[in-house]
């Protein structure tokens, strides 16, 4: 096991109407300021928008909104963020939506506060000082970004698609009212449940002793995801259902599931170059990719790949032979991603990957042969070509 910190600032006001309590949060902030950030038009005719300025309103806090945030976040929105916070004198930002626009509001307040190219902090060539407040109104169950630290944004010039992780991008507050996701397509709400659960297995899997605590509060984690997943499937309406996936997502990636880890990450940094070139939905990308990641690795530690498929996917555990039992475990996950429509490889995304890309693809994801990834085992940018290969 190893040391660690626990750090959750994240205020959650969580239930039905919960989004009624948000004009008082944001006072309460003592912000002059506030940009409203959100991505479509679901939010529109949902009448969300309008219930939420309404509540601004009411609490007398003046504000600015700011549509238009996509799937795999832009730099170029993020720009425009930046701009219209300065020219408004905006020094508080709620997020409406998933994970996109969270980061996308995340990156805007990074712009406001540090004096460099944002983009800048997201290579890492520049450390940020700070970040403006940010706060969130849920309605996409997946990313996790209410209660992380993290924020990810693509770049369309190169199309590279980076992360800035700083304990300054948390939110302060989270409001979740589980009927918001109700409406999601059945593609995207499976997308999501995928992210949810990938954001507790890249902590899982790993080669330091772990906390036996820890493991079960991953373990009892992911079974309630693909439990409810399946329900969501056919009753999408379902308010208990849709509450623990949006209440898991919070929690697969606050970081609870890591204490005494060490997270691996392989998969997530495979995928944002596939998001980055291809555009393709996040939690379908490292569907895609894992299968393919988890057949190259799993002898570096077998046996938590036995108890993965034992603890987490029901498996029999044949202690004659605990390398069918890992394979099963495996095998196992992939199925359940075949049943709710989840694609097992590149291909079933839409993307006929060439040798060329396969080569361009492992060159960005390795930082142009600079880095390793992954902690579980270090893949190297030989590795990441073989896997994109077995993927695709």
């Amino acid at each position: 096991m190893r040391n660690f910190e626990f750090y959750a600032p994240t205020k959650v006001v969580f239930g039905k109407n919960a989004e009624a309590k948000i004009g008082a949060l944001v006072k309460a902030q003592n912000c002059k300021k506030v940009l409203v950030h959100f991505g479509g038009s679901s939010a529109k005719k949902s009448g969300l928008l309008d219930r939420i300025f309404d509540s601004l309103k009411n609490a007398e806090v003046d504000y600015v909104s700011l549509g238009g945030v996509v799937p795999n976040p832009r730099l170029s929105k993020v720009y425009e963020g930046i701009e219209l916070c300065k020219n408004e004198g905006v020094d508080f930002i709620l997020a409406v939506g998933g994970g996109s626009v969270i980061d996308s509001a995340k990156a805007i307040g990074y712009g406001m506060v540090n004096d460099c190219d944002v983009w800048d902090l997201y290579e890492g060539k520049v450390k940020p000082i700070g970040c403006l407040p940010i706060g969130a109104v849920l309605t996409i169950s997946a990313a996790g970004s209410e209660m992380s630290n993290s924020s990810v944004i693509t770049n369309e010039e190169g199309w590279l698609k980076r992360a800035c992780n700083t304990e300054y991008g948390r939110c302060k507050f989270a409001i979740m009212n589980p009927e918001l996701t109700y409406t999601l397509p059945k593609y995207q709400t499976a997308s999501g449940c995928t992210d949810i659960l990938m954001h507790t297995m890249e902590r899982y899997f790993t080669t330091v002793e772990s906390m036996q605590l820890t493991d079960s509060i991953s373990e009892g984690l992911m079974r309630t995801v693909i439990y409810n997943t399946k329900i969501l499937m056919k009753d999408p309406e379902n308010y208990k259902a849709r509450a623990e996936i949006m209440w898991a997502g919070s929690l697969s990636h606050n970081d609870l599931t890591g204490c005494g880890s060490i997270g691996d990450w392989s998969c997530h940094q495979l995928e944002h170059e596939l998001g980055g070139m291809f555009d393709v939905a996040h939690g379908a990308g490292l569907a895609a990719v894992w299968g393919s990641w988890a057949r190259y690795v799993y002898k570096t530690n077998i046996s938590r790949f036995v108890q993965f498929a034992v603890n987490v996917m029901g498996i029999s555990n044949d202690f004659r032979n605990p390398e069918k039992v890992a394979i099963d475990g495996i095998e196992a996950m992939e199925n359940f991603y075949r049943f709710i429509e989840m694609p097992t490889s590149i291909s079933e995304l839409g993307v006929r990957l060439t040798d060329k890309q396969i080569d361009e693809l492992a060159y960005k994801c390795s930082f142009g042969k600079t880095r390793t990834i992954g902690a579980f085992q270090k893949l190297d940018m030989e590795d990441m070509k073989n896997i994109y290969t077995m993927s695709r």
